[in-house]
């Protein structure tokens, strides 16, 4: 069976969130049906399937950033929340 495809917002609008450092504040859904990303109310949603064991949700939330940029996932580092829902990425464009 095939994967669905992602759900991803327009690069411009994930590119907006950026800070002038180059920092991304996101929320993140682990555990959820589909991997997804979106962006309501000024916030950017991540939403994937992995669950919160051993880094691997946050790791799936860094591989989708970086696919939704078009970025290679080196290029996007978490910053804090390791181990919490809110977490800050430093995005190197």
């Amino acid at each position: 069976m095939a994967r669905p495809a992602l759900a991803l917002p327009p690069v411009e609008a994930v590119r907006a969130l950026l800070d002038e450092e180059g920092r991304l504040a996101v929320r993140v859904t682990p555990g959820a049906r589909v991997e997804a990303l979106e962006i309501a109310d000024g916030r950017l949603i991540a939403k994937v399937r992995a669950k919160p064991q051993d880094g691997a949700a946050t790791d799936a939330v860094r591989e989708l950033l970086a696919h939704a940029l078009d970025l290679a996932p080196s290029r996007v580092t978490l910053l804090r929340g390791a181990t919490s829902r809110e977490k800050m990425f430093h995005v190197e464009t």
